[in-house]
């Protein structure tokens, strides 16, 4: 997992093929002027705009996920976004098992840690980041691009 703001961004170009792609998109488009949906940019990276009420602890411990077939970057485009995250290898309580199709599988497990986002701020988590996001109050309007491993 790998927290930052979008102004450094350029930084993490060598970490993953789609990474320059996906950054800047994000860092020439006005965000706040997206509506929600879904963006193709080619090569499978796909941007999924948001803005939805924040939840519960309990209601987003419904969704504790990861993903086999993508890498997502989360950006907090209106906050601010509480996220909880765990190491995959330390999850014990698989609550549904993976589903290909749709790349997510659950857990029922607590995160060891949570963090906020705040506006412009992004979140990276790899497959191996269980995370489970909209912690919060209010609306939270975010971006999520998905980037094939």
């Amino acid at each position: 997992m790998i927290i930052d703001t979008l102004r450094n961004a350029e930084r993490y170009y060598s970490l993953h093929r789609g990474f320059k792609t996906a950054f800047e998109y994000l860092n020439s488009t006005h965000l706040n002027a997206l509506e929600n949906g879904v963006i193709e940019l080619g090569d499978g990276i796909r941007v999924i705009v948001s803005n939805d009420a924040g939840r519960s602890k309990e209601a987003a411990a419904q969704t504790f996920e990861c993903h086999n077939q993508n890498i997502d970057i989360q950006v907090t485009i209106h906050g601010p976004e509480t996220m909880g995250w765990k190491p995959r290898a330390d999850c014990q309580n698989v609550e549904s098992p993976y589903n290909a199709e749709k790349d997510y599988m659950f857990y029922s497990d607590e995160p060891d840690t949570f963090f906020s986002l705040n506006n412009g701020q992004f979140v990276i988590f790899f497959p191996e980041d269980v995370h489970m996001p909209m912690l919060g109050e209010g609306a939270i309007k975010k971006l999520v691009v998905k980037i094939p491993v």
